[in-house]
Order: C-alpha cells, then sequence, then structure tokens
C-alpha cells in the first residue's frame, strides 16, 4: 500500500514537474533566495529611494506580470539545459557575484545577481524558452540603476546642451542670465544643472515603459515599434529641458528655497508625465499615417509581384 501510495504521488507530480524539480535544481533555488534577498534589499535601499531609480519598482512589477503572461504560451516547452552549460555560467557570476558584494556598488552587483537569476531560469526551462521570453528578460533589466560611472559619462554632454539651451533661451526673452559650463547664472542666484535634471534618467525610463506600451500594441510590426522607441530621445530631452526652465525661471521669482524644495521634485513628476503622454499621443497621431503608407508599400509590392510573373 505505501508503494502504491508513493507511486500515486509520484504518477499526480507528472513527467515533467519530476524533471523540472530535481534535487541538484532545488539546492540552485535555494542558494538563489541566500543572495536574491539581501541584493534587493540593498537596491531598493540604495537604488530605488533616490530619483535616479525610482522607476525600477515600476518596472519590476509590470515586468514580472508581463514575465507571467509570456510563459502561460510556452511553459509547455520547457526542458532542463545540459548541467554543464549551467555550471560554467555560474562559474561566471558566482566570483563576480562575491567581488560585487564586498565592494557594496550596488549597480554592478543588481545585475549580476540577474545573470545569476538568468541562468538558474535557463537551467530549468532551457534555450527555447529563454529565447522566447527575450522582451520580459530584457524589460526587468530596467529595474537596476545603471553604472555611476556611465551615468556620469553620458549625462556630461546632455547636461551642457540642456544648460546652453536653456541660457540661449532665456537670454533672447530678456532675463539677466548667463552660464559657465553646467553652471547658469540669474539674478543674485546660482544653479548647477545635475545629473537628474540632465535627461538621461527620464531617457531610461521612458524607455523602459515605452517598450512595454510598444510591445503590448505594436509586437507584430517592429518597424514602426522601432520609430516609437527612437522618438523616446527628443520627447525626453525637451521635457528635460522644459524642466531647466521651469526651475530656473522658479528660482528667479520665487527664490532658491521654493525651486529646491517639494516644487523641484514636482517639476520632475509632471514632465514625466507630460513626457509619457506624448508618446501616447504622437503614437495615435503617427499610427494613421503608418498604415496609410505600409498599405501602398504593400501594394507596390504585389503590383512588383505581378509583374515579375508575368515577365
Amino acid at each position: 500500500m505505501a508503494t502504491l501510495a508513493a507511486d500515486t504521488t509520484n504518477a499526480g507530480m507528472g513527467p515533467r514537474l519530476r524533471q523540472l524539480l530535481t534535487l541538484d535544481r532545488l539546492v540552485l533555488l535555494i542558494a538563489l533566495a541566500a543572495f536574491i534577498i539581501p541584493t534587493m534589499m540593498f537596491v531598493a535601499q540604495t537604488g530605488w529611494s533616490g530619483e535616479e531609480g525610482a522607476h525600477g519598482p515600476i518596472i519590476m512589477a509590470t515586468g514580472l506580470w508581463l514575465l507571467w503572461r509570456e510563459w502561460q504560451p510556452v511553459k509547455h516547452l520547457a526542458r532542463p539545459a545540459p548541467g554543464w552549460h549551467v555550471a560554467i555560467l555560474l562559474a561566471i557570476f558566482v566570483p563576480l557575484f562575491i567581488f560585487a558584494r564586498v565592494t557594496q556598488i550596488v549597480e554592478i552587483e543588481g545585475y549580476i545577481m540577474y545573470g545569476g537569476l538568468l541562468t538558474v531560469l535557463y537551467s530549468f526551462v532551457g534555450e527555447r524558452v529563454v529565447r522566447l521570453l527575450w522582451f520580459p528578460l530584457f524589460y526587468l533589466a530596467f529595474s537596476f540603476p545603471p553604472p555611476e560611472t556611465v551615468v556620469a559619462a553620458l549625462t556630461l554632454p546632455l547636461k551642457m546642451a540642456l544648460s546652453e539651451w536653456s541660457v540661449s533661451f532665456l537670454r533672447l526673452l530678456g532675463y539677466p542670465i548667463g552660464g559657465e559650463g553646467v553652471r547658469i547664472f540669474i539674478g543674485q542666484y546660482e544653479l548647477l544643472v545635475a545629473a537628474a535634471c540632465s535627461g538621461l534618467n527620464s531617457l531610461i525610463s521612458l524607455t523602459a515603459i515605452t517598450l512595454f506600451y510598444v510591445y503590448l500594441r505594436h509586437q507584430a510590426e517592429w518597424r514602426y515599434a522601432l520609430l516609437l522607441t527612437l522618438l523616446v530621445i527628443p520627447v525626453a530631452l525637451f521635457a528635460n529641458f522644459l524642466r531647466v526652465l521651469i526651475l530656473i525661471l522658479l528660482t528667479y521669482h520665487a527664490g532658491e528655497a521654493a525651486a529646491q524644495g517639494f516644487l523641484h521634485n514636482f517639476a520632475g513628476l509632471f514632465m514625466f508625465a507630460a513626457a509619457l503622454g506624448a508618446m501616447f499621443a504622437l503614437d495615435e497621431l503617427i499610427r494613421p499615417i503608418w498604415r496609410k503608407r505600409a498599405a501602398r508599400w504593400a501594394q507596390a509590392d504585389n503590383s512588383k509581384e505581378l509583374a515579375n510573373g508575368a515577365r
């Protein structure tokens, strides 16, 4: 009877579940949880707590939902990956993770932890399923703040450009304003265009959310999806140009305390919402034109094929 009961239990589990939940993979899951939890707490405390990483929790939540949604139609294709593939990948990620954990570099630690997580996922479901889930897995990587060295290198030209544009525009309006690099002088005040105002943070979060929107709505039209994604760059830069203008005018008319307090953060949130709304509006404006053009291109291609067939 005991043997029969055991057989019945195993039969109820199903061959696929028994195949995936082997002892070595259960040990792998436990080890993974041991460094996922402290790393995610570290990311939440040091990365998501500031303006630079405020979009992280939103992307994490929407990315996990999208991953679950895309998993349902492909889960029957799951096959365990070769153990030696997984061992090689873990031999790369584990030492890197230990180094990042010791040095407390949150940006590197988050990405390495995510690489280890993808390795474990690969060990359970195999290469084919990972390739089919490429977009949710790629989108989830935006949850982690980029390395500060990369941020500094990319934001410097943006900060310089925004400073010059703002000074030139307000000078045309007659304001007593001047600039030197990322420093702006207006009246008796001196402002510094920080990284948060330079466009990169908005660019990263806007790109991620736009990709999410485009994937859900225009997944099959990859050319149109690419066009919308490229439009994120000018939209984000223009929104941040307006934000810098607002902060400069607030400082000049209401004082530095008003511009650096609640209104500073409110201006950032408002400009991000406006930029996101602009992307949706551009989609509504461009999509009918794109469809007409696509229909003409398809008609022209059909005409060429008919002409070639007649020959």
